[in-house]
Order: C-alpha cells, then structure tokens, then sequence
C-alpha cells in the first residue's frame, strides 16, 4: 500500500537538517575541492567516466567530503547505496547487507555500494566479512577514516581497494561553499535579504581549517542569532539581515587543531618539528611546537625529541646544545605548562641556530654496525685491568704478556698525546665536521691519529 503521508514527513525531517546537510553537493560539479583526484584527467574522475569504479577507501581529516563523495559516486553510477557507520555496525547487519545486494544483482542487475564511515573502528577480523564479497564483485565498498588506513585497516581489504587521501580545503573553496549556501534559494538562505561582509568569509574560511562543514554551521549560527536578535524567523523574508566580522568570529567556535595523539598529525608534525631545526630554520620549529601544544600534545614528548636532536644533529659542533636541551626537559617537567612552551621555545630556537653535525650520531652507528656484523675485538693487553689473570693470554706479537703491562698514563707525557693504541685495528669512526667547535676538534684529531699511526708497528 502507498504510504501518503511520506512525502509530509520527509518535508518534515528534511526542514529540520542542519545547513551543512542540506547543502551537500548533489552533483560531481558542485563537490568543492579534490581537483588532485577529480580534476579533468586525474585517476577518480577518468574511474567515473569509464564507469569503473572498484572499491575504494576514503582518507584524509573531517570535512574534506569523504561521506559526500561516496553517495556522488553511487549517485553517478547509478549504483543502490547503503550507509552505515562501523562504530554502531555488526557483522550481523553487514552481511544482510552483502545478502540483499546478491539478491539485488540477481533480480535485476544492480549493483551495489557499501558505504562504511569510520571503517578504523572496525576490528581487522570484522573487516574479514567484507573480503570475499569485495573480491567476487558483489558489493562495491567505498570506506572512510580519519586514519592511515595502511595502519588501520585489514592489509587484505587495502590491497582489494584503491586509496584516496582527501585533503583540507583551501581558502577559496570555503569561501564558494558558503557563497553558495547564502544564493541558494531552497536548500540555504537565498530567500532572505542576507548580506555577507568579505571580511566575514574570510574569517570562516581561514578558522574552519579546511572543514566545510563547520563553516556552514558557523554560517547558520550567524543567521540563526541575528535573526533573533532581531526578532524574527525564516518567514520575516521582508527583514534584512548584515553579517560583518565580529558576527562571524562570535559565530565560530576557536579554531581546533586536527590532531590525534596516536596518528598521522603526531608524527607528521614533530617530523616537522625536527627537519626546520635540522634546517637551520627557528620560525618553522616554533610554529610546529605551537601547534603541536595547542593540539594537546604532551610538552614532555616535544623535551625529549629535542634533547635527542641536540645529540644527534648538532653533537659536538656545540656541545653546550645538549645542556640546553636537558636544562629545557627537566624545566618543563618542573614548571608544567602553560609556562614550559617558553622553555621549548627558547630550547628550540637555539638549536635552530647552532651549527649542525651528525658526526657523534655516524660514529655510533659505524661502530654498532661493526660489532654487530664484525668480528669481536680482544680488548688489547695494555688496556686490560691488571687484576686479570694472565693465564693464556699474549702480546700482540704472540709473546705471552701481563694485563696492563705497557699502558702509558697520558698525563705523564707532554700534551697528553701518547700515540698510543686504544682500539687493535686501524678503524676511524669519529668524522668531525668543519661547523662551530668541530672545526677546532678536527684539527686536534688529526694531530692524535697521525701520531697514533707513527707509534703503530709496521705490518
């Protein structure tokens, strides 16, 4: 029987709908953004014209259209589409999903998407359900997340799916989504006599960080609270309504960082952080630091990867980096924050400046590597403590010897350079650089290794 009243009630739910619900693009010309996966030529677009979408996984921060694009694509393709959420799905649910869509093919051809949001969520034994119907074709599933879905997802779902990372929005296009929102007579607030400063676009535009959807929603508090402040409903159409930029920044809440403590965001910024230090380049590390802290990140983390770079990219070109660097984590462990972000500032811009070496990092490793890969050197009899047992043991030249026996204390010759060998092999692994007091460090070494090399017996 046909149900009369549903056209009423979908009026009724769709007056209800938020203005970033009601203005989702209902076509491929209106998706703002994505032009590196939708642009003429690009891999999504030329999928779409030659109707041969597979499955694909969404990724990228909140309000990039990860959902809207799904049903675009479903929409363009003709294709039936199921929505669901993987934080409130079952297995149960989804496989009567998989089961209505082979009965849909079977009957009539059709084919069908799955659309699964937060597909992170999802246990990697749940995603399992999916593999053998995404294989066989019997559903096409499009899934989404705000994680790296190499670290997130079920390896064997990945390799069946194509990747798309969907990108914040720029500037411009937030600002032609809200244009849009305001002419649009049906679906936004063309019908009122609505004036929007440039000043206040602007504002949405660079505090939603990319996020349509909370730029709408600032859009619809603006004209929600000016219209009532002025009395007024959607219907006084006859009333004029001026947003300007203090209207706009009351009407958006502060702008937070997309962050999350464990993700991509947590190592992609102290990366960052890192390489401008690395690079010489104190503007840039201070604002990674400023957004990591603004983000929630604990200032203690931030501590401890700069007392490591102070070792392992400036070392001895200025050994007094590591003391700062140790001085600014025991501070911030101290005082806390908010004051510590002076502490990390400060630390960060001096190594910023200093000069740079990896000399002490190299040596380290070299040596590793050799003790790990080669063969174990005797400690030389010289250098051994003369406590030891002399049993079976012999000098270098297969004559037996004492531990100790033949050391010579450096402070009893001139310089305190006795030539002497420390090691048994000739090996160099410290390489200074030619920055800051390496340059001095370098000319000493050299002293010392030639006059190692004249101590040092012929072959």
């Amino acid at each position: 029987m046909k149900d009369l009243w549903a056209p009423q009630r979908e009026a009724a739910l769709g007056r209800v709908q938020p203005l970033a619900a009601r203005m989702r693009p209902r076509t491929l010309d209106e998706f703002a953004g994505q032009k590196h996966i939708l642009g003429e030529g690009k891999l999504l677009r030329r999928m779409l014209q030659a109707d041969a979408i597979t499955s694909l996984i969404f990724h990228g921060p909140p309000g990039t259209g990860k959902t809207t694009l799904a049903e675009l694509i479903a929409s363009h393709t003709k294709r039936h589409f199921e929505r669901e959420n993987a934080a409130s799905v079952g297995v149960k649910r989804i496989r009567e999903i998989i089961d209505e869509a082979a009965r849909r093919l079977q009957s009539g051809g059709r084919r069908t998407i799955l659309f699964l949001d937060e597909i992170h969520r999802f246990t990697r034994a749940q995603q399992d359900v999916l593999l053998n119907d995404v294989e066989r074709g019997v559903i096409t599933f499009i899934g989404a997340t705000t994680e790296n879905p190499l670290f997130a997802c079920n390896s064997a779902l990945v390799s069946r799916s194509t990747l798309f990372r969907l990108e914040p929005l720029n500037e411009e296009d937030i600002t032609d989504v809200l244009r849009r929102a305001v002419a649009d007579p049906d679906r936004g607030y063309g019908k009122l006599q609505l004036t929007v400063s440039d000043d206040a676009y602007h504002v949405w535009s660079l505090k939603c960080d990319g996020d349509a959807r909370r730029a709408l929603t600032a859009l619809e508090v603006a004209v929600l609270s000016s219209q009532h402040a002025l009395g007024t409903r959607d219907s006084a159409l006859g009333t004029s309504l001026s947003i300007d930029r203090q209207v706009a920044q009351d009407s958006i809440q502060q702008k937070a960082a997309v962050y999350d403590s464990t993700g991509d965001q947590h190592y992609d910024s102290i990366s960052a952080m890192i390489k401008s230090i690395r690079g010489s380049d104190p503007d840039a590390a201070v604002y990674w630091i400023a957004y990591m802290l603004e983000a929630g990140e604990d200032p203690r983390f931030i501590a401890r990867r700069l007392a490591i770079l102070a070792s392992e990219d400036i070392g001895n070109a200025d050994p007094r980096a590591i003391m700062v660097a140790a001085a600014a984590w025991e501070l911030v462990e101290r005082i806390g924050m908010p004051e510590g972000r002076i502490n990390l500032s400060q630390c960060a811009i001096y190594l910023a400046m200093a000069p740079k070496s990896n000399a002490s990092y190299m040596a380290i490793d070299s040596a590793l590597n050799d003790v790990r890969e080669g063969r174990t050197l005797p400690v030389p009899m010289h250098l051994r403590d003369s406590h030891s047992s002399p049993v079976g043991q012999t000098r270098h030249n297969g004559t037996p010897g004492t531990p100790g026996e033949g050391y010579i204390y450096s402070h009893d010759v001139p310089g305190a350079l006795t030539g002497q060998d420390y090691l048994g092999v000739d090996k160099e692994y410290y390489k200074p650089g030619d920055a800051g007091l390496e340059k001095a460090l370098a000319e000493r070494l050299a002293q010392v290794r030639q006059l190692r090399r004249k101590s040092r017996p012929a072959p």
